[in-house]
């Protein structure tokens, strides 16, 4: 079984059920079952996700953006001070990064406050964290390859058949 056409599949469509991917994918649904439950003890499949437009709900919701720049640890590079942001529970996404910061950290939070209790008091004074640059996002348009909120676009050309 090829694993990328699971893998692709399951990207479009976390909810897809064994029985659609079999019929899909050619193969029986015991390949199928066995084929992901390989793929996430490899945790080549990590996690499955749902998209969320906060906008429209009646919950506080803030989601920032954390450029870090940071000095790598002899012999640990940048992976031990990866480590400890990444425990934290309010990071919902971490990666080192090429540019003007080593690491862009992802948080989710309630308030304003609280992400900036999150920057001072737990992210900034682990050692090798140099400095910190927050960014608050003010909408968003497209998560994960869904479009958020934007209509597509209409096609007003005249159907011509022959």
């Amino acid at each position: 079984m090829d694993d990328m056409k699971v893998l692709d599949l399951l990207a479009n469509d976390p909810r897809a059920s064994i029985t659609d991917l079999a019929d899909i994918l050619g193969e029986s649904e015991e390949d199928v079952k066995n084929s992901i439950s390989e793929l996430e003890k490899n945790k080549i499949i990590c996690g499955y996700h749902t998209v969320i437009n906060w906008d429209k709900t009646n919950s506080d919701h803030i989601d920032a953006m954390i450029g870090v720049s940071a000095k790598p640890e002899r012999g640990a590079g940048y992976d031990k001070i990866a480590e400890r942001i990444a425990r934290f529970p309010e990071v919902s996404s971490l990666s080192l990064m090429s540019g003007t910061s080593e690491f862009m950290v992802s948080i989710n939070a309630k308030t304003m406050r609280e992400v900036a209790d999150f920057v001072g008091e737990k992210l900034a004074p682990i050692d090798g964290v140099i400095s910190t640059v927050t960014m608050f996002v003010l909408k968003k348009y497209k998560v994960n390859g869904v479009l958020i909120d934007i209509e597509k676009e209409k096609d007003d050309r005249q159907l011509i058949s022959a």
